[in-house]
């Protein structure tokens, strides 16, 4: 019997993800991409779930991918790590390019109980090849003649026309011309289209973000070059600057916990939306700005913003790492130095007491010996044959020899 890994249906089905189903132009698409919370991958799931149990369900739902049919529309629906996407598609031919109506009313009931935030609603024309090519009338009507961006795509399969502005009625626009599609081809390219600009969106949100932390992170930079002046010049207590640094490395650390993921998250989407660009092999049209223009323009600088935050915060934290390793040392070569006073001061009240006690040892030797040379009286007193004066005079020198040798041996033992 054949084992499987615990992994490989999750693996499998990854690879089957992220495709729209195969349609040809005349074609309206409508995407809608809403930013998930902690908890938004269980309601997303949970929504799907309660759409598709009025629908055909034509892939069966997964943790991350499905596609329903609702009423002649077909609605392909797509989890990612912090926003899910909805994308409806009607076949067949429409009276205008941009008209929502053309969606409901299946559209209001993706709509209730939608989970998270929208952060981007594009309503996708795929124009046939037999149509005639629009008319600058037209496209003014539809887009803002300033900001049209018109390019050739799949290396000139197929022509593009948007303007990326969120117009009046919520939704941004985006007009495909077929040219020579064919099979997935069409499918694909809105998938990398939109891939492209969702990422895109996702890679901004790290933009404001590092704009609106810019002026606290300048404040703890200013700060941390006068602690480090201070802790050079010793114009402040030890502990002072300790506690102040403490207290910047700690914010540090509290602003580094609330970007790191986001703007890592910025670097990631922005590969994702520069890889997505390179796979469109966009070709340029005269007197208008490309996809490529469009993108580039406005996506590496805010991306190259986020890098230098990142990269700014990190240099702070280590000037601060290195700032308070420098106060540390400095404190403890201070605490050195006063250990050594202090075992000075101790060796000295050794010495001292040593002396002390040596002169105490004499006068008990004295002490000592006058006691014994009590006794001797006593004793020689008690025998009459002995001259008392002449016993006593040998007795007290020899009494002293007995009580020093006795100090002195006592001494040796001690030291060995």
């Amino acid at each position: 019997m054949i084992r499987s890994h615990a992994l490989r249906a999750a693996l499998s089905e990854e690879m089957h993800v992220r495709r729209l189903p195969r349609f040809e132009a005349p074609c309206r698409l409508l995407q809608i991409v809403t930013l998930l919370g902690e908890d938004g991958g269980s309601l997303a799931r949970a929504h799907i779930d309660a759409l598709a149990e009025a629908a055909e369900v034509v892939v069966p739902i997964a943790s991350k991918y499905a596609v329903i049919k609702l009423d002649g529309l077909v609605l392909v629906w797509e989890r990612h790590t912090e926003f899910a996407t909805y994308t409806l598609v009607r076949p067949g031919p429409f009276d205008s390019w941009f008209d929502a109506a053309i969606f409901e009313p299946q559209l209001a009931n993706v709509f209730e109980g939608m989970p998270g935030e929208i952060v981007r609603a594009t309503q996708i024309t795929f124009v046939a090849r037999s149509e005639p090519e629009p008319t600058t009338q037209a496209l003014d009507s539809s887009f803002a003649a300033e900001a049209t961006v018109i390019c050739d795509v799949a290396d000139g399969a197929a022509r593009i026309f948007s303007d990326f502005r969120l117009h009046p009625d919520g939704y941004g626009r985006l007009l495909i011309l077929d040219r020579d599609l064919a099979g997935d081809e069409p499918a694909q390219l809105v998938l990398r289209l939109q891939e492209l600009g969702n990422y895109r969106n996702m890679a901004l949100l790290g933009l404001p973000l590092a704009q609106q932390l810019t002026p606290a992170v300048s404040k703890l930079e200013t700060r941390l070059a006068e602690l480090t002046s201070a802790v050079s010049e010793r114009t402040s207590e030890d502990d002072t600057l300790l506690g102040e640094l403490t207290y910047l490395s700690a914010e540090l650390a509290r602003l580094d916990a609330e970007t790191r993921y986001r703007m890592s998250a910025t670097r990631a989407y922005a590969q994702l939306s520069i890889d997505r660009l390179a796979a469109l092999h966009i070709g340029a049209v005269r007197g208008y700005q490309t996809l490529r223009d469009f993108t580039e323009r406005r996506l590496t600088p805010a991306v190259r913003t986020c890098d230098s935050f990142s990269a700014r915060m990190e240099d702070l934290s280590q000037r601060a790492a290195w700032t308070s390793s420098l106060l540390r040392t400095r404190v403890d070569i201070a605490l050195a130095r006063q250990n050594v006073g202090l075992l000075v001061s101790m060796d000295r009240r050794t010495q001292l007491q040593l002396r002390l006690q040596q002169a105490v040892e004499g006068i008990s030797a004295v002490a000592i010996s006058y006691y014994l040379v009590g006794l001797a009286n006593y004793l020689f007193a008690a025998i009459p044959s002995i001259r008392h004066d002449i016993a006593m005079g040998v007795t007290v020198p020899v009494v002293l020899a007995a009580v020093s040798f006795a100090t002195w041996r006592m001494h040796r033992k001690l030291a060995q």
